[in-house]
């Protein structure tokens, strides 16, 4: 059974400045995320 995942909302990443898109974990919080990973969101400050 496979599932396509077409029309998920993306944004793109403060960070990096690359889009990523929707994932089940941040469905609660999706408007408040900024950051694609952990990694990013821990080197905000390097650019």
């Amino acid at each position: 059974m496979s599932h396509k995942k077409v029309n998920l909302p993306e944004k793109i990443c403060k960070t990096c400045q690359r889009p990523f898109s929707w994932r089940k974990k941040w469905e609660k919080n999706w408007e408040k995320i900024e950051y694609c990973s952990d990694k990013c969101r821990m080197n905000k400050n390097s650019k």
